[in-house]
């Protein structure tokens, strides 16, 4: 299980956190239900998400792109190992530039404090994906659309792996429709950024991690306790 305070992984024997010395006998896993809900009539707001994360990122543009690029270089140094980690520190980084929140370039590390589930996460959603995409290509991409939320879950609801998967599908097939348009806009705005010489991906790789938390925000909310850390 994991400390809600600071989100390192802990024994389940363990009264106190020892990485932050927050109590964990009240809110060690105060999301352990089996399967979170969603408030009903979720649908997606695609441009207007997309046009609110390229606005966060232009504000700070040459930070986002630094994030790319570690990323991109780390991810590819040490492939399907560090990349969920480090996906889940990119949108910790996002959620605090959403909340207005002094946001540093180091956050993209915090993400290491949700290693295991955020690794397990990276590897059964490419898992997923692979297998919908060997069936004609649209389960794949419905598949990507369904798990998208998945790394917030863990990182601001404190969620393990399957638990955060299983979320963000139950907000996702809400309108499967609508957020598998939102994933193949994203898609495409990152198309672009490749055909712009490559570079242009440092740039529309975070709009889309912004514009995800943006619709995290809108459809979801952040948790009180996890913004009080940030």
């Amino acid at each position: 299980m994991f400390c809600h305070s600071c989100g390192s992984q802990v024994s389940s024997a363990d009264t106190f956190c020892p990485s932050c010395g927050a109590s964990l006998t009240v809110a060690a896993q105060p999301f352990a239900g089996p399967v979170w809900t969603p408030r009903p009539g979720i649908t997606s707001q695609t441009g207007r998400w997309i046009g609110e994360g390229w606005a966060m990122v232009k504000d700070d543009l040459g930070v986002y792109a630094g994030l790319a690029l570690v990323t991109f270089v780390l991810g590819s140094m040490v492939p399907f190992i560090i990349q969920g980690p480090l996906t889940a520190g990119f949108f910790i980084f996002c959620m605090k530039k959403t909340l207005n929140r002094r946001a540093e370039f180091g956050d993209l590390f915090t993400g290491f404090n949700f290693f295991i589930p955020a690794l397990v996460a990276s590897l059964v959603i490419a898992l997923f994906v692979a297998i919908g995409t060997i069936f004609c290509i649209i389960p794949g991409i419905v598949a990507a659309a369904a798990c998208k939320f998945t790394y917030l879950f863990i990182v601001d609801k404190r969620m393990d792996f399957w638990q955060a998967i299983q979320a963000s599908h139950a907000v996702v097939k809400n309108d499967y429709f609508g957020f598998t348009m939102f994933l193949g806009a994203m898609t495409l705005v990152n198309v672009l950024g490749f055909v712009c010489c490559i570079v242009g991906l440092l740039v529309t790789i975070p709009i889309s991690v912004a514009a995800i938390t943006v619709a995290y925000r809108d459809v979801v909310g952040f948790e009180p306790r996890t913004v009080e850390t940030l």
